[in-house]
């Protein structure tokens, strides 16, 4: 999808706006001028001080604030360029050695389409000598928006691009009033349109900057600090005393929570079973404990069964539902699940909690998910079982203890935090 068809179809006219020409032009003045003073110029991927803009270094920091606060990207942005100081060393790394490099950032997919964009990106460079130098070339690298792109274009290139992001769109639906719900496309194409308008063509690369501090900065979502903002004189919500009331967005239904054992199955030097996730799907390409779904419910109804007391009813339950299982588990889960029923093996709870008062809560986009520490000490007899089980099935696994798995792995901020219990 491309940032111009993004845009509404509506006619070029001032009439289409919900300001003056005046407030208009007056806009992209105001913001730039509060940004040279107040605006962050510190960001070590910010590129509008420099005359030779590196579009890697954008296209790096743009994927990584796309689901993450500044402060969470800032450690992990220097390791990478430690790592990757190029897109060629980036594209060169295998997996494993990026997903440690992104583990407990979240949104993993993320990373993926970071490793896949970095070959591409290699690709067109062998081809032509450089970076896409066009805003339809970077919405064809993986994971790229047209947001995003536009961020690349104006900022890493230091040529026209426009971006409205989430925090973009906060500061617009404030400043114009803008009714409409933002998950809708019709508001969508009313907000680009608007961004488009404001956007200068000289110096769009400073303006994206300064647009990403007022939202990050002024204009965030709760208690936003209005009498500091250089565009409050023509802030429609501001004059209105509704701040709070934009951008307005439909409710969500309540989030269903998911229950699940993180099974750490040990062996006599203190080593545990570790399972690399398939590439797609949750934490795609990383390593977790085996998980062994247990149940899921509407809402935030939290179940009241306690884990140690009833695990192989609930194994029993959750087999008796072949495309539950299926979906649940994945192939080496149920490898590992079948194997301890056939040897009536029982894992046991680390704590004492119930299972809605799991000790570690994830929260995802679709579903809170609720893990249960569970641990399970093996001879090696059954160790060498086990291994046969998953060695057969092609299953990548590895034995490690707390420490070596930590250092490295690319583990889920999840999984570190059954270790730590």
């Amino acid at each position: 999808m491309s940032q111009k068809n993004a845009s509404p179809k509506i006619k070029n006219s001032e009439e289409s706006f919900h300001h003056s020409t005046q407030a208009l032009n007056s806009f992209a003045p105001r913001l730039l001028a509060w940004f040279e003073t107040s605006g962050r110029h510190d960001l070590p991927w910010q590129q509008h001080q420099t005359d030779t803009p590196n579009p890697y270094i954008v296209w790096l920091s743009e994927v990584m604030l796309q689901q993450t606060q500044v402060t969470t990207v800032l450690p992990y942005f220097a390791r990478f360029m430690a790592s990757f100081p190029t897109v060629q060393d980036l594209a060169a790394a295998d997996w494993d050695t990026i997903a440690e490099h992104w583990a407990g950032m979240g949104y993993y997919a993320r990373a993926r389409n970071l490793h896949k964009g970095a070959k591409q990106l290699v690709e067109v460079i062998n081809e032509t000598g450089d970076f896409p130098q066009t805003l339809a070339g970077w919405e064809a690298i993986a994971g790229v928006g047209p947001s995003t792109a536009g961020a690349i274009m104006a900022m890493g290139l230091h040529k026209y691009g426009v971006i409205c992001d989430g925090n973009v769109k906060r500061v617009l639906t404030r400043w114009a009033a803008i009714d409409g719900d933002i998950t809708k496309s019709a508001t969508n194409k009313e907000l680009w349109a608007l961004a488009e308008r404001l956007t200068p063509k000289e110096n769009s690369g400073l303006f994206a900057q300064a647009m990403m501090d007022m939202g990050a900065t002024l204009c965030v979502r709760r208690n936003p600090a209005c009498s500091s903002c250089p565009l409050k004189e023509d802030c429609i919500a501001h004059a209105k005393g509704r701040e709070m009331d934009y951008p307005v967005k439909a409710k969500k239904k309540p989030k269903p929570s998911k229950f699940s054992n993180a099974l750490l199955i040990e062996n006599a030097k203190g080593e545990i079973l570790w399972l690399q996730r398939p590439d797609t799907g949750i934490w795609g390409g990383l390593w977790s404990l085996p998980l062994e779904f247990v149940e899921k419910v509407d809402g935030k109804t939290a179940s009241k069964i306690v884990n140690n007391q009833t695990d192989d009813r609930q194994r029993l339950d959750v087999r008796s539902n072949e495309k539950i299982y299926e979906t649940e588990f994945t192939t080496a889960e149920q490898i590992i699940n079948e194997w301890l029923i056939e040897n009536n093996l029982v894992a046991k709870s680390v704590s004492n909690t119930l299972l809605d008062d799991a000790p570690i809560k994830h929260s995802l986009t679709h579903f809170h998910w609720y893990l249960q520490p569970q641990r399970l000490v093996l001879d090696s007899e059954k160790i060498a079982e086990l291994k046969g089980k998953l060695n057969a099935a092609d299953i990548e696994f590895k034995w490690l203890d707390n420490k070596k798995a930590q250092d490295s792995l690319g583990l889920p901020r999840a999984m570190v935090k059954v270790l730590e219990i």
